[in-house]
């Protein structure tokens, strides 16, 4: 025991020489030829392997074994994950807060639903039929008028619609009115955040009108923070009602709502700048229908070992980690972190890389578009996304690997740190969408068919996990980790990107659009 402890003392001491000690002789851009965010990434990628990651990926699916076979959010098998995973960040010498964050935990309703135009016509809508209620919506009773927001009536061939998207759609709201908002390219969370925001009294969602988007159905969005009353209706009663001016609503829900606790796992470095914090995360949680090992358990894993790892390292900036939970209903961990900080703690995270999926068996490696190059979905992320996008592409180039864009959809966990302007970028293999036959040519694999077809299922265990796709975006984990532990030159300072600042505009979540 005692030589063990000698030794690795040992190895921390000749780590400090070589990453800290170059900085007095050479002047703090090289060290043995190289820059020395240079040195320390190499070090690192050389520390963390594949095989160590994937002994993580065993752990989870052994919990999930021993929990019904899953491990979401409520669950003994999320607790266990949590345990885990915080044990071995305790004995790596890391600081580990839990942080609670709140859950729906059981939702339903007492009576059906009520929505009514009471002037200038009278005319009672059906449940199931005409409108359901959106779960887990809180109870609530209000007659108000109803208003538009931002709508695009006759709908296009195509789903467009960003009515309730941004904060700036609800300029003019009025508040205590029952906000009218179309289904469309953003996640239904947004739109209910921001209706909040306006002072809206009740939400009524029409289905946005295309072929497949006119009928009403059962959602569970996550979210009940509004503490209003919500529900989707058909493109039919959303149409009339923005065609009718004035028209005067009654918007009724009766439901039981109870919450729940789980815990973030939050981890930082001892060392390094408290006032430049570097942060990469990945989801805990995984679904109820399986034991979630790619998704996300393979996120989880990689920045695990980069974490054990790193450990053995001193750092310039500080680092944290966080492993979040409730990510599959509506991003609740990362939502309620972000929503806990201060402005000063907002402002002293230069950046955030998220790592939701790096392992799918028919991958492909799909990097956040920082830069909005693709021109396609949502903008470009923050000032420094770009950049943050730019260092891992050099990773995959010098090693010639492929690579390709994806858009920031609002589908995990950057939603609320972009949300705030906090610059962000991360790896994504892909989910329940098609393999394209350019990105078969790219990357191997078969066109045509889900870059995971065990997505949300039972199957989503060990045998789901491409081992090629889990080594190499391991190491480009750690190595923008490493890089970024040590310098954040190219990525804009907060003072200087306060103007991007948003009000909940990206934060989204796995649920339907």
């Amino acid at each position: 025991m005692r030589i063990h402890r000698r030794r690795r003392a040992a190895l921390a001491g000749a780590l400090a020489v070589a990453l800290v000690a170059p900085m007095a002789v050479a002047g703090p851009a090289e060290a043995r030829g190289h820059p020395l965010d240079e040195v320390f990434a190499r070090l690192l990628v050389k520390k963390v392997s594949g095989k160590n990651v994937h002994e993580h990926l065993r752990a989870f699916q052994a919990i999930a074994d021993a929990n019904g076979g899953n491990r979401p959010a409520g669950s003994p098998g999320y607790d266990a994950s949590r345990d885990y995973v915080a044990n071995k960040l305790r004995r790596a010498g890391y600081k580990v807060q839990l942080q609670p964050i709140n859950f729906v935990q059981d939702w339903s309703e007492n009576t059906p639903p009520v929505l009514e135009q009471r002037s200038p016509n009278a005319k009672t809508y059906t449940p199931g039929t005409d409108f359901v209620t959106f779960e887990p919506s809180p109870s609530g009773d209000v007659t108000a008028e109803v208003q538009g927001v931002d709508l695009t009536l006759p709908p296009t061939p195509e789903p467009s619609s960003t009515s309730g998207c941004e904060a700036a759609d609800f300029e003019g709201f009025v508040a205590g009115r029952i906000a009218l908002i179309q289904r469309g390219t953003c996640p239904f969370v947004n739109k209910v955040q921001n209706a909040k925001a306006a002072g809206a009294s009740g939400i009524i969602v029409f289905n946005e009108g295309q072929p497949g988007r006119t009928d009403p159905s059962p959602l569970d969005i996550g979210e009940w923070r509004a503490g209003i009353p919500m529900v989707f209706s058909s493109f039919a009663v959303g149409d009339e009602l923005a065609s009718t001016p004035g028209a005067t609503v009654r918007l009724k829900v009766d439901s039981n709502l109870v919450l729940g606790t789980n815990h973030n796992v939050i981890a930082e470095t001892r060392g390094g700048d408290s006032r430049n914090v570097v942060m990469v995360g990945a989801h805990l949680d995984g679904v109820p229908e399986g034991p979630g090992i790619n998704d996300n358990g393979s996120g989880s894993a990689a920045i695990l070992e980069t974490a054990l790892q790193m450990s053995k390292f001193p750092v310039r900036n500080k680092v944290r980690f966080a492993w979040w939970a409730a990510e599959e209903i509506g991003l609740l961990g990362s939502d309620q972190y972000v929503g806990s900080l201060s402005q000063t703690q907002r402002d002293r995270i230069r950046l955030y890389l998220n790592f939701d999926m790096v392992a799918s068996p028919n991958y492909a490696i799909k990097l956040y578009d920082g830069d909005d190059s693709d021109a396609t979905g949502s903008p470009a992320g923050p000032p420094g996304s770009a950049q943050i996008e730019a260092q891992l592409e050099r990773f995959y180039d010098r090693r010639g690997l492929g690579h390709v864009g994806t858009d920031f959809d609002g589908r995990s966990d950057y939603g609320p740190f972009i949300a705030i302007g906090i610059p962000a970028g991360g790896v994504f293999t892909g989910a329940e969408t098609f393999k394209t036959p350019a990105e078969a040519a790219l990357f191997g694999g078969t066109a045509g068919v889900a870059y995971d077809v065990c997505y949300h299922q039972a199957c989503d265990g060990l045998a789901n996990v491409n081992r090629t796709a889990l080594d190499v975006n391991s190491d480009a984990i750690a190595d923008s980790t490493a890089r970024y532990a040590f310098t954040t030159k190219g990525i804009p300072s907060r003072k200087s990107t306060l103007a991007a600042r948003t009000t909940g505009a990206a934060a989204g979540t796995h649920a339907a659009r």
